[in-house]
Parts: structure tokens; sequence; C-alpha cells
């Protein structure tokens, strides 16, 4: 016959990990039970000194409470939902592998996982998917992102009255539980840097790719469909250029990479009064404002200034090295999560949350 574990009360939850028990680190920190059930559940139950002391002993004894236990208790899964876009795994979309990894970053600091989800295979309607979630009672929220007009993943989301967040601007009779980033902003400020350097004549090389019928989510490389739409954060990115230029007094010309985005590039290079600068609604397509400068036999830097968008790593290996404006990812990553956290304790939506991006100069641009 065993013996019984020393020091084991009949009923006592003890740490897989550490071993230590809720009552231990009451007695080591000199308060009760209910004071480490509140220090774990409801910090702001708690005075501050009480705090501290009462999570110098689970440090100390390397306590770890029961997950499953809490969440029959409070009804937490200490989990949110992330609708994953869908990517191709041999050529992955770099900007939201690092959203990603902002996010699980920012829901980890407050305790919690992040469980990624998508439709069945050979469909494209999330909202079943989003069902199933909610009926297994697997996560207390959502966070969608590339968030279109009308987007049935917000209409279903709302109606379900479960907690989400976006990270893109619903419109203006959805709730309005978002993070965004200041793409007109942005682009004003890469005109303002233009125009420092001497520019006048500036070209906008934009994607060919528009955004698939309302509601359905959209992918980084989405295909033009019949009736879609130019993607709203795109639309942000060339007006604000757009308005920029005019109160800079700026000539802008816009060519869209409909065929071979280096010819595109190239079409703005053409001409007397040819642009001097090209910006690019993204990296990828700055890329191809490289290969036109080079085509017509100029330099990117010194002949014609190039500034794309979102800052990936290669551009800071390129030559000249990229100029481009930078998302604050991990920022949008944290906002999303306190959005979340806020509904999820019984709060209201805090609305939306415009957040600046960043210039980053480099030689591409004369920096």
């Amino acid at each position: 016959m065993s013996e019984a574990t020393p020091g084991r009360a009949a009923g006592t939850s003890r740490s897989r990990r550490g071993g230590a028990t809720i009552e231990q680190v009451a007695r080591a920190a000199g308060v009760s039970r209910q004071t480490v059930s509140n220090t774990l559940n409801f910090p702001e139950r708690v005075r501050p000194d009480t705090l501290a002391r009462v999570h110098a002993a689970i440090e100390e004894l390397g306590y770890r409470p029961d997950e499953s236990a809490r969440a029959l208790r409070t009804g937490e899964r200490r989990t949110f939902a992330y609708l994953a876009p869908v990517d191709d795994p041999h050529d992955p979309n770099p900007l939201m592998g690092g959203f990603l990894e902002a996010l699980v970053d920012a829901a980890g600091a407050e305790g919690y996982r992040v469980l990624l989800f998508r439709p069945p295979p050979g469909t494209t309607d999330p909202r079943s998917a989003v069902d199933d979630l909610i009926a297994a009672r697997q996560v207390d929220g959502f966070v969608i992102a590339d968030v279109l007009a009308d987007d049935v993943r917000v209409r279903h989301l709302a109606q379900a009255g479960v907690p989400f967040v976006s990270f893109g601007r619903t419109g203006a009779d959805e709730p309005q539980n978002w993070v965004d980033i200041d793409n007109a902003a942005a682009m004003g400020t890469v005109a303002a840097h233009l125009a420092e350097r001497g520019h006048r004549r500036v070209g906008y090389l934009g994607p060919a790719e528009t955004g698939p019928t309302a509601g359905t989510p959209a992918t980084a490389r989405t295909a033009p469909a019949e009736g879609a739409a130019e993607l709203p954060w795109l639309t942000a990115r060339r007006r604000g250029l757009s308005d920029a230029a005019t109160a800079l007094g700026l000539e802008l010309t816009t060519a869209l990479a409909t065929v071979a985005p280096v010819d595109a590039a190239r079409a703005l290079l053409s001409g007397r009064r040819r642009a001097t600068a090209l910006v690019a609604a993204s990296d990828l397509l700055a890329l191809a404002a490289y290969e036109a400068v080079w085509a017509e036999g100029l330099t990117v830097g010194r002949d014609v200034a190039v500034v794309g968008f979102h800052d990936l790593p290669f551009g800071r290996v390129l030559q000249p090295p990229l100029s481009s404006v930078r998302l604050p990812l991990r920022g949008i990553a944290s906002a999303l999560v306190r959005g979340l956290l806020a509904q999820v304790r019984g709060g209201e939506p805090s609305g939306g949350v415009l957040l600046p991006a960043e210039l980053l100069i480099r030689a591409s641009s004369g920096g």
C-alpha cells in the first residue's frame, strides 16, 4: 500500500510543475487563500504591497495555478482565437508573420494564449468555424485582420455577442472594436520627406490586386475579382499621398501594376516630365521600382528616390538600403489585446484606436 504524500491535504490543488499549493503560498505571504486567488484572478481588488508579497511567494515556491479549475470557476479559457489568413507556406507573408509574433507576445504578457483557426479546406466562409469555437467554449474572444467594408466576420461576431477586435477599421454602423495605423498620415510624411529633398514630380506605384467581394476574408495575394473593390488600407495610402502632394505642390502620377510591376514603374520614369521619386504601396513593389530604375540606366537614391511601405527585412540589405514605413506591430498587438481583455472582463468596446507609423529614412531616398 502506498503512503500518502507528506503535507498534502485532501482537496488541495498542487501545481504539476512546482508542487506548491495555494495554501502554502498564502502562508508564505501571510495572507488568506482568497487573497491569493484574487491576486491571480482579480488583481485590481488587492493592494499593491499585498500583490507584491503574494507574487514573491508564488515565484519562490514555484506555484502554478490549475488552469482547468480556474476556467471552470471564472468561465475564462485564457485563450484568444485568431482567424489566420490563408497563405503559402513556401512563400509566407512576412508582415502577417510579424503581426502574429507580436500578438502571441502581447497575449502571453496577460496570461493568454492564441489559438489559430481558419475555415475548413475548400471553403472561404469563416462563420461555421467561428460558431464551432463559440459552441465549444474554447476561447474568450476573437481577433480578425484584413477587415473589409461590410465584412461578414464583423457582422457575424457582433450578432453572436462575443468579444472581438479587428486589425483594421470597421464601418461606421458596425462595432468600433478596432486598431489600425494611420496610412494616410504615413504617406503624408513620405511626401513631406521627398519635398524636403527637392523632389517635385512623384510617381505612385500601386498593386493591381483588389479586395474580394465584401465580407470575404482578404489574403496577402488576392487576385482581382469581378466587382471587387480596392483594399481599404491601400485606398488610404493612395489618397493620403495624393492629398499631401496637392498640399505640397507636388506633381503626382499613379501607375498600377496590372501586368508587370517593373513595366508599370518604368512608365513613371518615361517622358520629359518623368518622376524623380517613386513611392511604392509595399516593399515588394519597391523591388520592382529598383529594377525599373536600373533598367532605365539610372541610380536609386541618386537619380531616383524610392520609398516603400512595411519595412520588411530584405529592404535593409538592398543596395542602397530602402527607405520605408514601419508598422508598429507590437503596439498594434498590445492595443488589440487590451481592447479584447476589456470586453472579456465585462467592459464596453473602447472604440477605434489609430496608431502612427514611422518613416525610416535610408539611402534609397537620399537619406
